[in-house]
């Protein structure tokens, strides 16, 4: 969790992993972020040009740590929202762009899809209107946001050698060993 104003230092580049979120008023920061199933809501006030951006893993959850509810995306809502209105923003005026929740692993849960539905609520909820972004998909992304202008970025993270699914990944077949008193654990 990172709170600056940085409006002395031109040109700065401020990544924000998993469980972070940051906010600047400073026209040249430009807050970038990697996500696959997760999501990354930028907030911002475009009257007092303010604003941020979080990124949360999963939607909700059970905190058993100091820092544990970072990663949840209630905690990281409110801490954006909450230095956002410290910073000179009003709650009436905040818009956001939300990006992320892609589904990165057929076969399993869909914590994406579940991270976006929350995100989605939260933002109904609260009353700030979703101006745009991107969100759901299969692959990972790599956003930019300007939190002065409030301008967005998105591209495409691929890979280039070829995916093969989990379900079709041979497995060695195990060859049977006798040996007598031997214990097999599993």
């Amino acid at each position: 969790m990172i709170v600056e104003n940085v409006s002395n230092r031109p040109g700065k580049r401020v990544h924000v992993v998993q469980g972070e979120f940051y906010v600047s008023t400073d026209p040249d920061v430009v807050l970038t972020t990697i996500l696959g199933s997760c999501v990354a809501v930028c907030l911002r006030d475009p009257q007092v040009k303010v604003g941020g951006m979080n990124h949360f893993l999963l939607p909700d959850g059970k905190v058993e740590g100091l820092d544990e509810g970072r990663r949840f995306g209630a905690y990281a809502m409110e801490l954006l929202i909450n230095d956002l209105l410290r910073s000179g923003a009003r709650r009436e005026r905040l818009e956001a762009k939300m990006f992320g929740g892609a589904r990165m692993f057929g076969g399993l849960s869909d914590v994406g899809a579940s991270n976006i539905a929350f995100a989605e609520k939260f933002l109904a909820d609260e009353g700030i209107p979703v101006l745009g972004g991107s969100v759901g998909g299969v692959g990972a992304r790599r956003v930019q946001f300007w939190p002065h202008s409030g301008r967005a970025q998105q591209r495409t993270v691929t890979d280039t050698n070829e995916l093969v699914p989990l379900r079709e990944v041979a497995r060695p077949k195990p060859v049977p060993v006798e040996d007598e008193g031997a214990v097999e654990l599993f």
